[in-house]
Protein backbone atom coordinates (compact mmCIF):
# COMPACT_ATOMS: atom_id res chain seq x y z
CA UNK A 1 0.00 0.00 0.00
CA UNK A 2 1.03 3.50 -0.98
CA UNK A 3 1.02 6.90 1.34
CA UNK A 4 2.15 10.07 0.45
CA UNK A 5 3.74 11.92 3.62
CA UNK A 6 5.79 14.83 4.00
CA UNK A 7 9.33 15.03 3.50
CA UNK A 8 11.21 16.34 6.42
CA UNK A 9 13.69 19.47 5.98
CA UNK A 10 17.53 18.92 5.44
CA UNK A 11 19.02 19.33 9.20
CA UNK A 12 21.57 22.36 7.60
CA UNK A 13 17.86 24.36 6.31
CA UNK A 14 15.98 24.12 9.51
CA UNK A 15 17.64 26.94 11.04
CA UNK A 16 16.79 29.26 7.87
CA UNK A 17 13.45 27.63 7.87
CA UNK A 18 12.44 28.39 11.44
CA UNK A 19 14.00 32.27 10.78
CA UNK A 20 11.88 33.07 7.91
CA UNK A 21 8.67 31.65 9.82
CA UNK A 22 9.36 33.72 12.67
CA UNK A 23 10.24 37.26 10.24
CA UNK A 24 7.04 36.85 8.46
CA UNK A 25 4.97 35.74 11.96
CA UNK A 26 6.65 39.50 13.57
CA UNK A 27 5.76 41.08 10.52
CA UNK A 28 2.28 40.04 10.59
CA UNK A 29 2.14 41.19 14.09
CA UNK A 30 4.03 44.53 13.25
CA UNK A 31 0.96 44.51 10.45
CA UNK A 32 -1.87 44.20 13.01
CA UNK A 33 -0.32 46.67 15.51
CA UNK A 34 -0.26 49.33 12.81
CA UNK A 35 -3.84 48.62 11.69
CA UNK A 36 -5.02 48.51 15.65
CA UNK A 37 -3.03 51.86 15.84
CA UNK A 38 -5.03 53.34 12.67
CA UNK A 39 -8.57 52.64 13.73
CA UNK A 40 -7.30 53.98 17.28
CA UNK A 41 -6.71 57.18 15.58
CA UNK A 42 -9.80 56.47 13.73
CA UNK A 43 -11.62 56.97 16.26
CA UNK A 44 -9.80 60.07 17.73
CA UNK A 45 -10.00 61.92 14.92
CA UNK A 46 -14.17 61.15 14.46
CA UNK A 47 -13.99 62.77 17.79
CA UNK A 48 -12.30 65.67 16.81
CA UNK A 49 -14.15 66.28 13.86
CA UNK A 50 -17.85 66.04 16.34
CA UNK A 51 -16.16 68.99 18.83
CA UNK A 52 -15.31 71.29 16.13
CA UNK A 53 -18.40 71.12 14.67
CA UNK A 54 -19.98 71.48 18.28
CA UNK A 55 -17.51 74.48 18.78
CA UNK A 56 -18.33 76.02 15.62
CA UNK A 57 -22.49 76.38 17.34
CA UNK A 58 -21.28 77.72 20.66
CA UNK A 59 -21.74 81.44 21.53
CA UNK A 60 -18.67 83.70 21.30
CA UNK A 61 -16.76 83.60 24.87
CA UNK A 62 -13.75 85.84 25.78
CA UNK A 63 -10.61 84.06 24.98
CA UNK A 64 -9.02 81.99 28.07
CA UNK A 65 -6.42 84.74 29.85
CA UNK A 66 -2.95 83.77 29.53
CA UNK A 67 -2.91 81.98 32.90
CA UNK A 68 -4.61 79.24 31.77
CA UNK A 69 -3.02 79.04 28.39
CA UNK A 70 -0.48 76.04 29.43
CA UNK A 71 -3.29 74.04 29.85
CA UNK A 72 -5.81 74.95 27.23
CA UNK A 73 -5.81 71.68 24.55
CA UNK A 74 -5.76 74.07 20.74
CA UNK A 75 -7.41 70.95 19.37
CA UNK A 76 -10.72 70.73 21.69
CA UNK A 77 -10.87 74.18 21.40
CA UNK A 78 -10.83 74.47 17.61
CA UNK A 79 -13.42 76.81 15.80
CA UNK A 80 -14.66 78.41 18.89
CA UNK A 81 -15.81 81.71 18.63
CA UNK A 82 -14.10 83.70 20.03
CA UNK A 83 -13.88 87.45 21.50
CA UNK A 84 -10.55 89.25 22.33
CA UNK A 85 -9.89 93.00 23.94
CA UNK A 86 -6.70 94.84 23.47
CA UNK A 87 -4.81 96.12 20.14
CA UNK A 88 -3.30 95.30 17.01
CA UNK A 89 0.41 95.50 16.71
CA UNK A 90 0.79 96.04 12.82
CA UNK A 91 4.68 96.36 13.57
CA UNK A 92 4.71 92.95 14.49
CA UNK A 93 2.82 91.57 11.72
CA UNK A 94 3.89 88.38 9.47
CA UNK A 95 2.96 87.04 6.22
CA UNK A 96 2.60 83.64 5.93
CA UNK A 97 2.81 82.32 2.52
CA UNK A 98 -0.19 80.47 0.77
CA UNK A 99 -1.45 79.26 -2.69
CA UNK A 100 -5.32 79.77 -1.93
CA UNK A 101 -7.47 77.44 -3.85
CA UNK A 102 -10.00 78.46 -6.35
CA UNK A 103 -12.48 77.50 -4.44
CA UNK A 104 -11.86 80.35 -2.01
CA UNK A 105 -14.65 81.85 -0.15
CA UNK A 106 -13.95 85.06 -1.21
CA UNK A 107 -12.81 87.49 -4.45
CA UNK A 108 -9.37 86.37 -4.86
CA UNK A 109 -7.28 83.43 -4.91
CA UNK A 110 -4.26 82.16 -5.70
CA UNK A 111 -0.30 82.77 -4.44
CA UNK A 112 -0.70 84.98 -1.61
CA UNK A 113 0.12 85.67 1.54
CA UNK A 114 -2.00 85.01 5.27
CA UNK A 115 -1.72 88.30 7.10
CA UNK A 116 -1.30 86.96 10.64
CA UNK A 117 -1.21 90.14 13.05
CA UNK A 118 0.03 90.23 16.60
CA UNK A 119 -2.89 91.36 18.79
CA UNK A 120 -1.51 92.38 22.41
CA UNK A 121 -4.62 91.82 24.75
CA UNK A 122 -5.75 94.37 27.65
CA UNK A 123 -5.35 91.78 30.46
CA UNK A 124 -1.77 91.02 29.11
CA UNK A 125 -0.39 88.20 26.65
CA UNK A 126 -1.05 88.30 23.10
CA UNK A 127 -2.86 86.13 20.28
CA UNK A 128 -1.69 86.14 16.68
CA UNK A 129 -5.26 87.03 14.33
CA UNK A 130 -5.48 85.65 11.17
CA UNK A 131 -6.81 88.96 9.41
CA UNK A 132 -7.25 87.47 5.89
CA UNK A 133 -5.56 86.65 2.24
CA UNK A 134 -3.88 89.30 0.69
CA UNK A 135 -3.04 88.15 -3.25
CA UNK A 136 0.98 88.55 -3.96
CA UNK A 137 -0.01 91.20 -6.78
CA UNK A 138 -1.46 93.48 -4.10
CA UNK A 139 0.48 92.69 -1.20
CA UNK A 140 1.26 96.20 -0.18
CA UNK A 141 -2.26 97.23 -0.92
CA UNK A 142 -4.71 95.92 2.05
CA UNK A 143 -6.64 97.98 4.85
CA UNK A 144 -4.96 99.36 8.03
CA UNK A 145 -5.59 97.87 11.34
CA UNK A 146 -8.26 99.88 13.29
CA UNK A 147 -5.84 102.16 16.02
CA UNK A 148 -6.24 102.29 19.11
CA UNK A 149 -8.14 99.66 22.04
CA UNK A 150 -10.90 97.61 20.08
CA UNK A 151 -12.66 94.43 20.32
CA UNK A 152 -12.81 91.58 17.56
CA UNK A 153 -14.56 88.36 17.35
CA UNK A 154 -13.70 85.42 15.44
CA UNK A 155 -12.76 81.51 15.81
CA UNK A 156 -9.68 80.38 17.69
CA UNK A 157 -7.41 78.08 15.18
CA UNK A 158 -5.23 75.60 16.67
CA UNK A 159 -1.51 76.25 15.24
CA UNK A 160 -0.38 74.56 11.85
CA UNK A 161 2.90 72.37 12.16
CA UNK A 162 5.69 72.51 10.11
CA UNK A 163 7.08 69.32 8.58
CA UNK A 164 10.41 68.30 7.23
CA UNK A 165 10.31 69.57 4.48
CA UNK A 166 8.50 73.30 5.27
CA UNK A 167 11.59 76.04 4.64
CA UNK A 168 12.57 78.06 7.34
CA UNK A 169 11.14 81.14 8.22
CA UNK A 170 12.41 84.73 6.32
CA UNK A 171 13.43 86.44 9.61
CA UNK A 172 14.57 89.58 7.74
CA UNK A 173 11.38 89.94 5.28
CA UNK A 174 8.94 88.44 8.37
CA UNK A 175 7.78 85.66 6.16
CA UNK A 176 6.94 82.49 6.97
CA UNK A 177 5.56 79.55 5.01
CA UNK A 178 3.13 77.85 8.10
CA UNK A 179 0.78 78.94 10.31
CA UNK A 180 3.39 77.53 13.07
CA UNK A 181 2.87 79.65 16.03
CA UNK A 182 6.33 78.76 18.11
CA UNK A 183 7.76 79.91 14.51
CA UNK A 184 6.07 82.92 13.97
CA UNK A 185 6.59 84.07 17.89
CA UNK A 186 10.51 83.90 17.54
CA UNK A 187 9.84 86.62 15.17
CA UNK A 188 7.96 88.77 17.61
CA UNK A 189 9.20 91.34 20.54
CA UNK A 190 9.63 89.71 23.59
CA UNK A 191 7.46 92.05 25.23
CA UNK A 192 4.26 90.53 23.47
CA UNK A 193 4.95 87.03 25.27
CA UNK A 194 3.37 84.92 26.09
CA UNK A 195 1.75 83.79 23.09
CA UNK A 196 -1.67 82.32 22.58
CA UNK A 197 -1.55 78.09 21.17
CA UNK A 198 -4.25 79.04 19.27
CA UNK A 199 -4.87 82.08 16.72
CA UNK A 200 -7.84 84.17 15.86
CA UNK A 201 -9.28 84.11 12.38
CA UNK A 202 -11.12 87.04 11.17
CA UNK A 203 -14.92 86.99 9.36
CA UNK A 204 -15.05 87.94 6.16
CA UNK A 205 -15.91 91.55 6.02
CA UNK A 206 -16.89 93.42 2.78
CA UNK A 207 -17.01 92.21 -0.42
CA UNK A 208 -13.64 92.66 -2.58
CA UNK A 209 -12.17 93.93 1.30
CA UNK A 210 -8.55 93.06 1.53
CA UNK A 211 -7.76 91.34 3.50
CA UNK A 212 -9.90 88.64 2.58
CA UNK A 213 -11.36 87.37 5.91
CA UNK A 214 -13.65 83.94 6.16
CA UNK A 215 -11.70 81.72 4.74
CA UNK A 216 -12.00 79.26 8.06
CA UNK A 217 -12.37 75.56 6.58
CA UNK A 218 -12.57 73.25 8.94
CA UNK A 219 -10.57 70.89 7.59
CA UNK A 220 -9.22 67.12 9.40
CA UNK A 221 -7.78 65.23 7.14
CA UNK A 222 -9.28 61.42 7.94
CA UNK A 223 -7.54 59.09 6.01
CA UNK A 224 -7.37 56.85 8.66
CA UNK A 225 -9.81 54.21 7.85
CA UNK A 226 -8.30 53.34 4.25
CA UNK A 227 -4.49 53.11 6.03
CA UNK A 228 -5.63 50.63 8.90
CA UNK A 229 -7.33 48.41 5.59
CA UNK A 230 -4.29 48.64 4.29
CA UNK A 231 -2.14 47.49 7.23
CA UNK A 232 -4.55 44.71 7.08
CA UNK A 233 -3.77 43.97 3.86
CA UNK A 234 -0.72 43.61 4.23
CA UNK A 235 -1.01 41.21 7.49
CA UNK A 236 -3.24 38.72 5.30
CA UNK A 237 -0.83 38.95 2.76
CA UNK A 238 2.33 37.86 4.97
CA UNK A 239 0.24 35.39 6.34
CA UNK A 240 -0.55 34.09 2.83
CA UNK A 241 3.14 34.01 1.84
CA UNK A 242 3.77 32.40 4.76
CA UNK A 243 1.53 29.38 3.94
CA UNK A 244 2.50 29.25 0.49
CA UNK A 245 6.21 28.88 1.40
CA UNK A 246 5.96 26.22 4.12
CA UNK A 247 3.87 23.91 1.78
CA UNK A 248 6.57 24.46 -0.57
CA UNK A 249 9.21 23.76 1.81
CA UNK A 250 7.78 20.61 2.61
CA UNK A 251 7.24 18.77 -0.39
CA UNK A 252 5.18 15.72 -0.37
CA UNK A 253 6.83 12.76 -0.67
CA UNK A 254 5.95 8.75 -0.77
CA UNK A 255 6.95 5.86 1.08
CA UNK A 256 5.77 2.52 1.06
CA UNK A 257 4.37 0.44 3.74
CA UNK A 258 3.57 -3.00 3.50
CA UNK A 259 0.48 -4.54 5.42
Amino acid sequence: MTDTALAPLHPARRWQFWLFVVVMLALTAMFLGLAKWQFDRLAQKEALIATAAANMHMTPEPLPAPSQWPGLDPQAYQYRPVTATGHYRDDQTVRVFVGLSDAAKGRYSGPGYWIMTPFELAGGGTVFVDRGFVPESLSAQYAAVPAGTTTISGVAVASEAADFFTPGSDRSKRVDWVRDIPRMSAMLDPSLRPVAPVYIDLPAGPAGALPQGGETTVDFPNNHLGYAYTWLGFALTTVIMLAEWVRRQWRPGESRRTR
